[in-house]
This record gives C-alpha cells, sequence and structure tokens, in this order.
C-alpha cells in the first residue's frame, strides 16, 4: 500500500507520519517547497508534542518522503484548507486544485479521500470533475470522504484511537476507505454516505460553538450582575445533567470558528441557533477588547500615566502554537490599534517570534505591567502568583477564585 497526503499542514503531516509507522508507504505533499525541505530534515513546521521524533523515524525507516508535487500511489488523501471567500462561503478551491494535480495520475482500483472540512456536497463534486476529465475511471475507483476529529496538543493518540466516521459515494468505496484506515486506527470505523459524513464533521463543530456561545454569554451577563462566573458554573456543573464549558475570550481555530459557516451560508433560514452561536462567540472577542481599552483608560486618568499592559496569550487554545482564527490575536490587534502600539506587551510562550507582533517573555510581562490580561490559559501562566498591586481582566480562567 502505497499512499499520497496533499497537503502536510496541522492534520495532513501528522496524518501522513502516522500512516507511515503502521507500514504505508507514504508521499507526502505541499506546494510549499520550504515545508518540504523542513520536513525531509526531519524538522517540523508545526509544533505537536512527540510527533518530531515520529517524523525522524518513518523518515530513516524509508516509509515517508516530502515531495512539492504528487507522486503515483494506491490511495490519494486531500488534507487541504477550505478557507472562506465572501461573506462567510467556503472555498473549495483548495480542494479543486488538489484534486486536479492527482487526476493525471489516478488508475483503476484506486482510493481518493477528501479529509478536508467541506460543504455538503463537496465529495460528489470532486467526483464528478474526476469522472468528467477521466471517464475510463467511472465506477473503477473508489472516492470516499473521512474527516479529521483530533485535538491539537493530542493528535498523535487521537489519530488512532478516536473513532472515525467514512463515506463513500457508494458502499464500495465506503469499504475501501475503511480497509485503508483500518491499518493505524484503533477506534470504530462507521460507515455511512459522503453527504452525511461531510455534515457530521460540521455538525460537531457547530455543536461545540452553540455550548461555548452558552458559556460565553454566560461571562457577559455574570460581569453585569458581579457574579464571579468560574464559581457559578461549578456549582451549576454539580447538576447531575449539566455540563456547562468554560468560557473565553472568543472561540477560534480552523474548525469550531469556522465550520458553522458552512451550515449557515448554505442554510440561512434553517439555521437560526448556529447563526447566533457565531455572533455571540465573535462578539466576545469584542467585547473583551473594549474591557482593556476602557480599563487602560481608567488607568491613565488615575494615574496620570499610560498604563503598561501584558497581553497574556495569542493561540487559540491553551498550549500550542496555532493562531488561525485566533480571537486572542484579534483582540491583540484592537488594543494595539487603540494604543497606538505604546506600552503593550505582547506574549505567546509557545511561538519565539511572530511577523507582527514583537512578544515579550510572559515573566517579564507580567512583572513589569500595570494591567495584566489574560486570553489564553496557557500551562506557564499557572506558574505566575496573583498580584493585587495590578488590574487583573482574566478572560479565560487562569486565576478562576
Amino acid at each position: 500500500m502505497k499512499a499520497c497526503f496533499m497537503g502536510l499542514g496541522y492534520i495532513g503531516l501528522p496524518t501522513a507520519i502516522i500512516a507511515a509507522k503502521y507500514g504505508i508507504e507514504v508521499v507526502g505533499v505541499d506546494v510549499n517547497q520550504e515545508v518540504v525541505d523542513t520536513t525531509n530534515s526531519g524538522k517540523l513546521h508545526i509544533v505537536e508534542e512527540g510527533l518530531e521524533e515520529l517524523l525522524k523515524e518513518v523518515i530513516a525507516s524509508g516509509k515517508f518522503k516530502a515531495y512539492a508535487r504528487p507522486q503515483e500511489a494506491d490511495a490519494y488523501f486531500i488534507v487541504v484548507p477550505t478557507p472562506f471567500k465572501g461573506n462567510h462561503k467556503p472555498d473549495i478551491s483548495f480542494v479543486e486544485a488538489a484534486t486536479k494535480m492527482v487526476l493525471p495520475l489516478l488508475k483503476e482500483g484506486d482510493l481518493f479521500v477528501i479529509e478536508s472540512t467541506s460543504p455538503v456536497g463537496t465529495t460528489e463534486k470532486m467526483a464528478e470533475l474526476i469522472f468528467e476529465s477521466r471517464p475510463e475511471l467511472k465506477g473503477k475507483i473508489h472516492i470516499a470522504y473521512c474527516p479529521e476529529r483530533v485535538l491539537p496538543g493530542n493528535i498523535i493518540y487521537e489519530l488512532v484511537n478516536n473513532d472515525r466516521v467514512i463515506g463513500g459515494i457508494d458502499e464500495a468505496s465506503t469499504e475501501k476507505a475503511k480497509e485503508f484506515y483500518s491499518y493505524f486506527v484503533k477506534g470504530q470505523l462507521h460507515s455511512t454516505n459522503c453527504r452525511t459524513a461531510e455534515m457530521c464533521k460540521l455538525t460537531e463543530n457547530a455543536s461545540r460553538d452553540v455550548q461555548i456561545a452558552f458559556a460565553n454569554e454566560l461571562s457577559l451577563i455574570c460581569d453585569k450582575a458581579g457574579i464571579n462566573v468560574w464559581e457559578l458554573i461549578e456549582l451549576a456543573n454539580r447538576h447531575p445533567r449539566v455540563n456547562i464549558l468554560q468560557p473565553g475570550c472568543g472561540v477560534g481555530g480552523h474548525c469550531i470558528a469556522v465550520d458553522p459557516y458552512f451550515i449557515s451560508s448554505a442554510y440561512p433560514s434553517e439555521s437560526r441557533i448556529i447563526s447566533e452561536a457565531r455572533q455571540v462567540n465573535n462578539y466576545k472577542a469584542k467585547w473583551c477588547a473594549e474591557k482593556v481599552r476602557r480599563a487602560m483608560v481608567d488607568y491613565e486618568l488615575n494615574n496620570h500615566r499610560v498604563p503598561v499592559v501584558a497581553l497574556m496569550g495569542l493561540a487559540f487554545k491553551p498550549n500550542i502554537d496555532d493562531l488561525r482564527e485566533s480571537p486572542a490575536k484579534s483582540i491583540a490587534s484592537r488594543v494595539l490599534q487603540s494604543s497606538n502600539n505604546g506600552n503593550v506587551m505582547v506574549v505567546e510562550p509557545n511561538i519565539e517570534e511572530h511577523n507582527v507582533f514583537k512578544l515579550t517573555n510572559y515573566k517579564t510581562a507580567y512583572e513589569h505591567a500595570d494591567i495584566v490580561v489574560f486570553l489564553v490559559n496557557h500551562n506557564e501562566f499557572a506558574e505566575l502568583n496573583y498580584r493585587t498591586d495590578v488590574e487583573v481582566l482574566d478572560f479565560c480562567g487562569v486565576f478562576k477564585k
């Protein structure tokens, strides 16, 4: 079995490495030559604990190599981004481009799988594209959709142990895809059709978005009512059938902050709760930025000088380096714009540098700030002692008490 993974990002690269570790000959493809070169040198261009050691292992074993162009294989996996175009409409042009790249290589009996998050109907569209160009392959190759459902920071474990939903354009395609994933997935493989599998991925993340929106809306209410939202949620969750999530400064990442739009853009009249949840979570980031701005204005009025502000965290969730759709990054940008970049320190312990923000060590920033703003609950911040001599705006529960 030889597999070709189109896209070596946060999902494509780990999946390719795991497949290679379990004995599959893997070709990894990325249009970014720097990613290809970095990968082939045994280094990661992403942060994922334990993955670099596995990468070096599969390169040394000869089971994995990265290229800038696809190579002939038995199975092809599309793991590329699906960004937005105008009005939060999903853009499947990367999926289409990757599909066109492998088109000349497809042969009878091959497996073609889309893992990229996609609007409903994408797999069928790619099947049409393939058969329009290669009509001789109709009924002779297997096409399926299998979304990832992993947590950054725990990808190695979850790629192997999580259940997977696999939906083919026909039953034979579903079974062929299940056969491949059974090489390395110990979780259960659930069969369905491609449209249901596509919607399943969107539904999972829209559901999480709605749940987080409830917690974030509750935090807004508690702030106005003078109630500690962390204590309130802890007490409410003592009920045997209540499980409220933790609020934050919004919702980020390339899944929960994005996937609900794939539903609401296609079904605007029917997706009222999903759409409202998106608005709540987007508003929370703006609300946090305004709270920081007001705190800065009040400090200057009371102390007759501009405050030193520490913005703690940029990633979209704790303990990772991923800044995609990060509400913390959005808040930092808004605060810096309102302060003309003066006396604002930006902290992100999981990256060394950023092309927009000048980064400061978290201990240095914490020690020298007049206003400390916790945007992401990174493990490093748990080492800090609560300061009573500064104003602390804790939007993510570092100091829940």
